[in-house]
């Protein structure tokens, strides 16, 4: 069903080869325009489930969606900056385990959905995401900034804060899917 809340998730998706692109015809021009593609990526997921809840256009495409239009930007942009030397080898591993606990927590959705148990987004999660856009933002434009502003130290200490978020949050969901792959899930009141 296409609804603009759906329209708006798939408008993430398309963007995506556009910002890679950016970063194979690196200038400071390229690099803006990467971050405000990045950034009208960003504003659309917050838009399509507001938008989807409010007027009650909540689908399960748009369920299916979502998460995928944000683990695929978030996991290429990740890449992408580790590949052009836009992070510090020290940040290699925050990106690296923000791109494994996106991994781990989709094949823990999909067993539980297959157990017909659904996996709410926590606000801590919502934060994670956020802390993740705003840091990649940073630096998808790194040296290109305003001098005054530096882009790839905000860029890198976000991506370790984000980091860690994903270590708690990725933690708390794996270990409330042990419960029921362990056959014991949880008892309601």
């Amino acid at each position: 069903m296409l609804n603009l809340p759906n329209l708006l998730t798939m408008s993430r998706i398309v963007i995506i080869p556009v910002v890679v692109a950016t970063f194979f015809f690196d200038s400071p021009t390229m690099r803006w325009v990467g971050v405000t593609l990045f950034t009208i990526a960003g504003i659309t997921d917050f838009f399509d489930g507001y938008l989807a809840r409010r007027e009650n256009q909540v689908s399960n495409l748009g369920r299916f969606l979502d998460p995928i239009a944000d683990k695929l930007l978030v996991a290429s942009v990740l890449l992408l900056t580790v590949a052009f030397d836009r992070v510090g080898p020290w940040s290699y591993l925050p990106a690296l385990v923000i791109l494994l606990r996106e991994i781990a927590i989709s094949g823990l959705r999909e067993f539980l959905a297959e157990l017909r148990v659904s996996v709410p987004v926590t606000k801590l999660a919502k934060a994670k995401t956020t802390v993740q856009m705003i840091a990649l933002g940073f630096l998808i434009v790194g040296n290109d900034a305003p001098w005054w502003i530096p882009a790839e130290l905000i860029g890198e200490i976000g991506i370790w804060i984000a980091a860690i978020i994903t270590f708690i949050t990725g933690y708390d969901y794996l270990k409330a899917g042990i419960r029921y792959m362990a056959g014991n899930p949880p008892t309601t009141p």
